[in-house]
């Protein structure tokens, strides 16, 4: 069945609040910072983990926000879903708004330490986790919740 609005959002949400955060935990302390905003890597990892955790949540409103305009192209095709290979691409999209946004409305002090390349591989890594997660594991563990249309609630 394909997941319906409210499930892609719930399905959305609960993969970010889970392995989003998993993967932010793990990635963070390994990614490249900049020594303009501290002289040793043990007191970045708090700007770190500030910005880091600050991307994840944009990345968990704007998606609320993307599932309802992918929700509205999806309503021109026939099929109503995307390929797999297409949903990757999304999160190019979704990259470029999370880091405009990061760049406008983060944290200012913070935001000196973490390179774009930090962010990028940060983004990455977590829509890559939650997209496999949501396109393997959960559709083999959790098989209700691929026939309540993505449901979580």
């Amino acid at each position: 069945m394909t997941p319906t609005l409210s499930g892609r959002i719930q399905t959305r949400l609960a993969l970010t609040l889970t392995v989003g955060v998993v993967v932010t935990l793990m990635v963070t302390p390994f990614l490249p910072y900049n020594t303009y905003f501290s002289r040793t890597r043990h007191q970045a990892l708090p700007g770190a983990y500030l910005i880091t955790f600050a991307s994840l949540g944009l990345v968990a409103a704007v998606g609320v926000v993307w599932e309802l305009i992918y929700h509205g192209l999806q309503q021109l095709r026939w099929d109503k879903d995307w390929p797999s290979p297409l949903g990757i691409l999304t999160g190019l999209n979704e990259s470029i708004v999370v880091y405009v946004m990061i760049r406008w409305f983060g944290p200012r002090p913070h935001w000196t330490g973490m390179p774009p390349s930090a962010f990028l591989l940060h983004f990455y890594a977590v829509w890559l986790a939650v997209f496999f997660t949501a396109n393997g594991p959960m559709r083999v563990l959790l098989i209700r919740w691929r026939y309540r249309g993505g449901r979580i609630v």
